[in-house]
């Protein structure tokens, strides 16, 4: 989904588009502050040559580390981009701060991972929508590839299917082109190649998964943000929270996966990087009350890639690092897998 401001507006420039977008945002932001704080602050600018824009770049803020790390692929030199969350960060209850205005009206484009992820955001961007391009990469994939959570709830975490996001790649190139036509031709390349590395590194996770003994694969989590994954990697999966982190487990909830947990002895649950380990310690103490001993899998990347430097602030780099810890723990073969291009798997080293 994409807002445009109409094309016959005047440009008054930075400081006065700030004073614009503080008046006709402000109301939600300060809303948002005072009735809850303002959540932890601070983006990931490792992309940009420091905070003074280059000349000629076009300026993109990006929701998220996943939404940002495709831009900035795309996008390569010709863009500059500001990542509103820091690694770490639970986009569903990150909660916008007045220093945000700030970033989102120095941005020639404002790129979101859409489907309601940025929950407590959804506001602030319609808003902003009515000054400048915001591009909602979810809202532009096919609708017959999205899961569902209930009529007319998508679930957002559409990048844990490699294939699936890899549709998203030419919705930001379109996106890039129409602010810098210059580019076109670079964008529409680099996302081409983008989308192909993301169907190569799918058919290797398939592989991958395929390895751990079928009554094992199970992929226990925080909550229920691998849905996709399951569906494209054939692994079933079960969350303890809902698809939004702002829902609450029950006691219910809890007894019933201890009770999965025992009865087809999962041997492993998996926490998230961006989600309290508190409802998955809860399964391991209730399993081993029961006689059943599971271990923590893992600590898998969910809604925010790694710090800059962790090999896991790619998405290609998380996936894999959640795979290996997937397959590692659930006792299949965690060599890599080379797919051919016959599509016939075999074991070896793809890097």
């Amino acid at each position: 989904m994409i807002f445009e401001p109409s094309k016959c507006e005047p440009d008054p420039g930075v400081p006065a588009r700030r004073a614009l977008i503080r008046r006709a945002i402000g109301a939600s932001v300060l809303a948002l502050v005072i009735g809850g704080g303002c959540g932890r602050a601070g983006g990931d600018r490792t992309a940009s040559p420091g905070n003074a824009s280059r000349a000629g770049a076009v300026r993109v803020v990006a929701t998220t580390t996943i939404v940002a790390d495709l831009v900035r692929q795309i996008g390569q030199d010709r863009v500059e981009v500001d990542c509103l969350m820091a690694p770490g960060i639970d986009p569903h209850s990150y909660k916008a701060t007045p220093r945000d205005a700030d970033r989102l009206a120095a941005a020639d484009l404002v790129v979101a991972s859409g489907l309601h992820l940025e929950g407590r955001l959804a506001d602030l961007l319609g808003r902003l929508g009515r000054q400048r391009p915001v591009v909602s990469v979810g809202d532009g994939l096919p609708r017959d590839r999205l899961l569902f959570g209930g009529p007319e709830i998508a679930d957002p975490h559409v990048w844990f299917d490699a294939s699936l996001w890899a549709l998203a790649a030419p919705v930001v190139a379109d996106a890039l082109a129409r602010l810098d036509p210059a580019g076109a031709a670079a964008y529409d390349a680099a996302g081409r190649a983008v989308a192909a590395r993301l169907t190569r590194l799918h058919a290797d996770l398939a592989a991958r998964i395929a390895a751990i003994p079928d009554e094992r694969r199970v992929l226990v989590t925080a909550h229920d943000a691998f849905r996709y994954f399951g569906r494209a990697y054939g692994i079933e999966v079960v969350g303890v929270q809902g698809l939004s982190t702002e829902s609450e487990a029950g006691l219910g909830d809890i007894n019933r996966l201890v009770e999965l947990l025992v009865a087809r002895r999962i041997p492993a649950v998996f926490v998230e990087t961006s989600v309290s380990d508190r409802n998955v310690a809860a399964l391991v103490e209730g399993a081993s009350a029961r006689g059943h001993t599971v271990t923590l899998g893992g600590r898998l990347y969910s809604d925010s890639l790694g710090a800059p430097g962790s090999g896991a602030d790619t998405l290609e780099g998380a996936l894999e690092a959640n795979v290996a810890a997937i397959v590692t723990a659930l006792g299949g073969d965690p060599a890599p897998v080379v797919v051919e291009p016959s599509g016939r798997a075999t074991p070896g080293d793809t890097r």
